[in-house]
């Protein structure tokens, strides 16, 4: 089925990994999470990940790693664990290559192409795509029923119009000195463009007969540009008398910026004082990683060692203007800055792995030193919240039989809050709505317990049982102000406590037919108290994706998916639910060389609607979008080349997991 979905798509087909009606991806129910591309971090996947994963076919990829008990050798960031997602790199002697071209209803055409290249000691593996957004028009509606500090309801409703393209790339070279020394080279880049329109009715009613206080008609246009490229080079000294024994040093550059160009048109108003205006920010991060690494194998016992030093520059520069009478753009002092976050994080770790029979045994110590110095360069406000965390891990496995073990896991995993959280550039986009960062916000510390069951007789099954506790956690909250404007941003506030069971079955009920399901349950206990309010929010919220394929023979395959994600726990409300379904189908011609497919996804549906509320005593809000349902793609994939023998690569490298993701 790889050859008829994308990466985005693959994903709500792996284990404890599910994809809301918004493409944000969760681990574990959480979007507290890392992901990594070949077990580092990229720059494909700096801001938003789901932009670049429904643009990539699946067929890039090789497989997909769900690690939710990281040992030491891992930074110590992302709550739930870490997705590391392997992509195909075949390099053997002589090439290959794959092209596959694909026609999105939704998200446009697309090309991908892999290619891998070997000849003697040195090889070259990588991958290159275009994806080209038409453009799509939704819907969107906010309701505001304020109590405090004035009675009155506000509502709006409009229009988004979005286009958008995005490229991506990534290659490795490889260079093989001898049976005991390798060097190897990384380059990944990613560009993302999106243009943007809104189109925006807003009135506002109060008193005692709910008549109309103020209104106003907004046309905004916004324009985006986000990615960065990451660049790596490692060296692996083997060793004559181990063959597993190696030494690891690497270095890793990796830069990311998001660029926001915002204008807004005022038409139509109605007791609303308000000038056109531009907004601008340039935020993103730059960093340079050196780590090294050692492993040192005994015969029933593995130890490995490591240090590294992560100096991370964080940055933004933004700017609001408003328009006088002379039609002359002025900017807003007090809503213009420049922002500069210093992160640096100093680490060394060790750990151990003993091996019996019918025993495994892990376990280790990962020690983090973060200095942090943040300045805001206009105004000279300078914080330093400096830290440090020593970082538990500890994983018992019981070998039942060749087909069933169980597994007990217990870490502890720390949430860095990256520049798309800390950013303080106030979007006022939606001058009712606006949103803005928190350059305050302080990591947070997570236990975790998992205890797991696996059995792979025939197909396989996994069962888990899991429990995570978190203090001083960072949610999103609201407040409304006087002139009604609500403003969203992320506090320290939370506590949080989650009790999950898991299940995931791969199992074929015929040799044509074969059935996964992956599901999740999870009890949630969330608590805070914010702008004066103490809030106690629980419930159950999980997710279910059933994947049945069957294979007719002689190269045609078809794929039949449905898949539920409820409403998500939040402090002050909840978040949307959905369902899809979806058919697929594939048929290999031209002696297996090449293949076409179809998907089809939610067809008798056009507009797929979300709705999200919170509820506080001063206000209760619901906000409505839509989002395109019905999808159809065809895909045209062809392979070319031969090869023979295989190339050895670095078996360890630079894996920068410790800061938290984007913004959703």
């Amino acid at each position: 089925e790889s050859k008829a979905i994308t990466v985005l798509d693959m994903l709500k087909k792996v284990p404890l990994v599910s994809v809301d009606g918004t493409d944000n991806i969760k681990l574990k129910g959480t979007g507290n999470f890392k992901i990594l591309i070949n077990g580092k971090e990229s720059a494909l996947i700096a801001k938003n990940p789901s932009d670049v994963f429904k643009g990539m076919p699946a067929s890039n990829i090789q497989k997909i790693e769900v690690i939710t008990t990281p040992p030491a050798k891992y930074d110590a960031e992302g709550l739930s664990g870490i997705i590391n997602i392997i992509t195909k790199k075949n390099m053997d002697q002589g090439y290959n290559g794959n092209v596959s071209t694909r026609l999105n209803s939704v998200y446009g055409p697309g090309v991908n192409i892999n290619a891998t290249l070997k000849q003697g000691k040195i090889g070259f593996g990588g991958y290159f795509g275009l994806n080209n957004q038409m453009k799509q028009t939704t819907g969107f509606s906010n309701s505001n029923n304020i109590i405090k500090p004035v009675n009155t309801n506000l509502l709006q409703e409009g229009s988004n119009s979005r286009t958008g393209n995005h490229a991506y790339g990534s290659g490795e070279l490889s260079y093989e000195i001898d049976t005991l020394n390798l060097i190897t080279a990384s380059f990944q880049n990613y560009d993302g463009r999106n243009n943007q329109s809104n189109n925006q009715y807003s009135s506002e009613y109060g008193g005692a007969n709910q008549s109309l206080l103020q209104s106003f008609h907004l046309l905004n246009s916004q324009k985006s540009n986000y990615g960065g490229y990451d660049m790596g080079i490692n060296y692996q000294l083997g060793f004559k008398n181990r063959k597993d024994q190696l030494l690891t040093t690497s270095y890793k550059y990796i830069s990311s910026a998001n660029n926001q160009d915002i204008n807004g048109d005022y038409l139509e108003n109605v007791n609303y004082n308000a000038a056109d205006f531009k907004q601008i920010d340039e935020s993103g991060s730059k960093e340079q990683t050196i780590q090294v690494d050692y492993v040192h194998p005994l015969k029933k016992f593995n130890i490995e060692a490591g240090s590294k030093a992560i100096l991370r520059n964080n940055y933004s520069d933004f700017e609001t203007a408003r328009q006088t009478a002379a039609g002359v753009y002025v900017p807003v002092t007090d809503q213009s800055n420049k922002f500069d976050y210093r992160q640096n994080i100093f680490s060394v770790y060790n750990s151990y792995q003993l091996k019996l029979k019918k025993w495994v045994v892990k376990g280790g110590v990962r020690l983090e030193v973060t200095r942090v110095k943040a300045n805001f360069v206009s105004s000279n406000v300078i914080t330093n919240p400096d830290y440090n965390n020593l970082i538990p891990s500890f994983s018992i496995q019981r070998v039942i039989n060749a087909s069933n073990n169980l597994t007990f896991g217990y870490t502890d995993r720390i949430r860095r809050t990256g520049i798309w959280q800390l950013n303080p550039f106030v979007n006022k986009a939606n001058p009712k709505f606006i949103s803005v960062g928190n350059p305050d916000l302080q990591p947070v510390v997570q236990h975790s317990f998992e205890l797991n069951y696996s059995n792979f007789k025939k197909g396989s099954v996994n069962v888990g049982l899991s429990y995570a506790y978190a203090n001083n956690t960072v949610e999103y909250v609201l407040s409304v102000a006087a002139d009604t404007v609500t403003t969203s941003t992320f506090q320290n506030v939370g506590k949080n406590k989650r009790l999950g069971l898991n299940l995931n079955s791969n199992y074929p009920l015929t040799s044509k037919l074969n059935v996964n399901v992956n599901a999740q349950l999870i009890h949630v206990w969330l608590s805070g108290a914010y702008n004066g309010h103490i809030f106690n929010n629980k419930g159950i919220q999980g997710y279910i994706f059933v994947d049945n394929s069957y294979k007719f023979g002689k190269g045609f395959n078809a794929n039949f998916n449905f898949g539920f994600d409820s409403r998500y726990v939040m402090l002050q409300g909840k978040d949307n639910q959905y369902f899809y379904y979806s058919v697929s189908g594939s048929k290999d011609i031209l002696k297996k060389k090449a293949s076409v497919s179809l998907n089809i996804n939610t067809p008798f549906q056009k507009y797929r609607n979300f709705d999200f509320y919170n509820r506080t005593s001063d206000f209760s809000q619901a906000n409505t979008s839509q989002a395109m349902a019905r999808e159809f793609t065809l895909s045209f994939n062809y392979k070319f080349g031969k090869l023979n023998s295989s190339l050895k690569k670095n078996q360890r490298g630079i894996s920068n997991d410790d800061v938290g993701g984007g913004r959703n």
